[in-house]
């Protein structure tokens, strides 16, 4: 009796459909855990990018007015922003330099 049912419980640890779902659903509530915890700082860094997009879209209409019709307006913005990130990373490393 008691082999009957040690073959059958190894029948079942055996099987890779019962297998794929029990390790699935472990993995389920570890990857949403491990999302949140990315989504959160993604979405904050995202939110500022927008904000700063924002800010330079503003700026530059009022410093250029109609500037938003042109052609490159877009490629203006991305060149702007780029720029700032650049100095803010120069900046960075130097600090970390001085630092040292």
């Amino acid at each position: 009796m008691f082999n009957l049912k040690f073959l059958k419980s190894l029948k079942d640890a055996m099987n890779p459909k019962v297998n794929l779902l029990t390790f699935s659903e472990s993995q389920k509530f570890a990857n949403e855990d491990y999302i949140k915890s990315l989504s959160g700082a993604e979405l904050k860094i995202k939110s500022d990018e927008q904000r700063l997009e924002a800010m330079v879209r503003q700026q530059l209409k009022e410093e250029f007015p109609n500037i938003e019709k042109s052609s490159s307006y877009d490629l203006l913005v991305d060149a702007v922003i780029h720029n700032y990130k650049s100095k803010q990373l120069q900046a960075a490393d130097d600090a970390e330099i001085k630092a040292e």
